[in-house]
């Protein structure tokens, strides 16, 4: 039996590790020691052993609401009751679906539906190089926007790959990986350079507003409007990423909030409070490209828009629209970052605070944090120490470095209190250890 694990997730893990790879269907849910969950309900997920942690992972941020809420549960519930894949036609319900979505993001006017984030990313790579005749896509260091081979590369890059070829998977076709051009992220000037260097050939931007897959980078304004002005001169498509951003900061996603409104606009995560579901929106002359409208971009996919995942999205969507919601998760996620930093300070400890809305994360640093190379200073085996002693106290954070944070709908003033009682317990014991010694 391993240290800390009890026997029974110990005897689910060796049947986990005989039956699937690794003993997880995501390489990233496999941390440091077994976890089998049992349960999960509200701000809280319950282990093989009925451990309770308050969760702060949310499954990468897709339960936005919380787990397992009731207007969801109802309303798959309801869905699946009445109607099974059709498979033919339209429902519905996904006619319900895109219109709602068409009405809150900014810059949809039509709206096809997936199952995946990386579904969504996919497409809109494909239908760029279609629209444009060209073969080149921009993407950020740091930024993560699925695992399809024209994007899988330059994530969480050590300084030694950081800008330079560093893919994610073995496998893929060299010409797919090198036909993406890294840039730094609130740098516009390398993605001038990659427009000039490559001329005309460039179909795309893809970026994450807020990269988040790398904790928080906070766009500047005028990056943003910047990468505007030069994809529209270049003649190339700018794309949000914003299946982390869209819906979990403001209804119609990032770009309701900064007002720089992409080409194409990709989604998943949480528009379905953990339900498979995503999609991809755009004006309708890009969109009526797909071969469903005539186009010659190919629109296939045997679950998309089914009965339960446009219920949950739906009634997901529509709480988040119809409710405080954001005033509310914004409050506990300034609450949080306010403590976190108050308790750095007081202990002395070289962090920047940082996040956006229902998002936290520190770092371990000193100085400002712009882009990906001022992460390259982070004290990343701080960072996923921090997380990982945390659930000790029974809050679940991923314990790997730059993994970003989350509050659902249903955390309380009283988990975020309680939290930072753990984090200040733990961060003193850290620096008793010695952990953030130069």
């Amino acid at each position: 039996m391993l240290n800390h694990v009890g026997r029974k997730t110990n005897d689910l893990w060796e049947s986990a590790l005989n039956a699937i790879p690794g003993g997880v269907n995501s390489a990233t849910r496999r941390i440091d020691e077994p976890f089998v969950v049992s349960g999960a309900e509200g701000a809280y997920v319950f282990d093989a052993e009925g451990r309770k942690y308050t969760d702060y992972h949310a499954a990468f941020g897709a339960t936005l609401l919380g787990h397992a809420h009731k207007d969801v549960v109802d309303a798959v519930s309801d869905a699946i009751r009445t109607q099974d894949l059709v498979g033919i036609g339209v429902t519905e319900q996904e006619i319900a679906c895109a219109e709602l979505v068409n009405s809150m993001i900014p810059s949809a006017e039509k709206t096809i539906l997936t199952m995946s984030g990386t579904e969504s990313t996919f497409q809109a790579v494909r239908l760029s190089r279609s629209v444009t005749g060209r073969d080149l896509i921009i993407k950020f260091q740091g930024c993560f926007h699925g695992w399809h081979d024209a994007v899988a590369r330059n994530v969480i890059s050590t300084s030694n790959r950081a800008y330079g070829f560093d893919p994610l998977s073995t496998g893929i076709l060299r010409p797919a990986l090198d036909a993406t051009l890294i840039a730094e992220f609130n740098d516009l000037s390398s993605v001038e350079d990659l427009f000039a260097a490559h001329k005309d050939q460039i179909a795309a931007v893809i970026l994450e507003p807020i990269p988040h897959n790398v904790g928080t980078l906070l766009p500047e304004q005028a990056f943003l409007e910047g990468l505007r002005a030069l994809t529209r001169e270049e003649g190339a498509l700018l794309i949000f990423d914003e299946v982390i951003t869209g819906f979990r900061h403001a209804p119609g996603g990032y770009q309701e909030i900064c007002g720089v409104l992409p080409d194409l606009t990709t989604y998943g995560k949480s528009m379905g409070n953990g339900f498979p579901v995503a999609g991809l929106s755009g004006p309708a002359d890009l969109m009526d490209q797909f071969n469903s409208a005539g186009g010659t971009v190919l629109l296939a996919g045997t679950f998309n828009g089914g009965p339960a995942s446009t219920a949950a999205a739906i009634a997901t969507l529509t709480h988040i629209r119809d409710t405080d919601f954001h005033k509310r998760v914004h409050a506990l996620g300034d609450r949080m970052r306010a403590g976190l930093k108050e308790i750095t300070a007081d202990l002395g400890i070289n962090a920047h605070v940082t996040g956006y809305g229902s998002v936290f994360a520190t770092y371990f640093l000193d100085g400002p944090v712009r882009g990906y190379r001022d992460l390259m200073r982070n004290n990343d085996g701080a960072y996923a120490e921090f997380h990982r002693r945390m659930r000790a106290h029974d809050i679940l954070m991923l314990p790997m470095a730059l993994k970003r944070n989350h509050i659902s709908g249903m955390h309380t003033e009283a988990d975020i209190e309680s939290t930072l009682v753990a984090a200040r317990t733990v961060l003193t014991g850290m620096q008793k250890d010695g952990l953030f010694d130069a």
